[in-house]
């Protein structure tokens, strides 16, 4: 059964997406790829994390993964119904299924993935008929300042 749809507030969307950025600057520092997520819910944060799988040594220490687990052990609950997902790159396909199994309302994301991006640049997982859950989402917001994180993480990277 799909959880019901919930009003939008869309009014605090920049202000987390800039969050989110401030989480990937985070990652970079450490050498991770620069990615941050936060889980919002009635404009509450209530869980974030930035990609970690090198200094986790957890491949699933995706942004995704990382804010989602901290929303969920906030709630004491391993379903999110209502809450929005920031992430400043689209999510693959891991996170993308964990975002439906999640019952996550919305997803807002900033750059597009082309090679792995699993909502809109490959396999477009939120609009698969199969799943009894149906995932909200839109993409753009900030995503020339994430691609940009991005490019120069990796020409910083290659210079090494």
């Amino acid at each position: 059964m799909q959880t019901p749809l919930r009003y939008i507030d869309r009014s605090q969307d920049l202000a987390f997406m800039q969050h989110a950025l401030a989480l990937a600057k985070q990652a970079a520092a450490l050498g991770e790829v620069p990615v941050g997520a936060l889980v919002v819910e009635n404009g509450v944060i209530i869980g974030e994390g930035f990609n970690q799988p090198i200094a986790q040594s957890d491949p699933s220490a995706h942004a995704e993964v990382m804010a989602i687990r901290a929303a969920a052990q906030f709630k004491q609950n391993y379903r999110l119904p209502g809450a929005t997902l920031y992430v400043t790159l689209e999510p693959c396909t891991m996170c993308a299924g964990l975002i439906i199994h999640t019952r996550i309302q919305r997803v807002v994301f900033a750059a597009l993935e082309p090679r792995s991006g699993a909502v809109i640049s490959q396999q477009q997982l939120f609009e698969q008929s199969s799943y009894n859950h149906k995932v909200q989402f839109e993409q753009g917001l900030l995503a020339e300042s994430s691609s940009t994180l991005l490019k120069e993480f990796f020409q910083a990277r290659r210079k090494k």
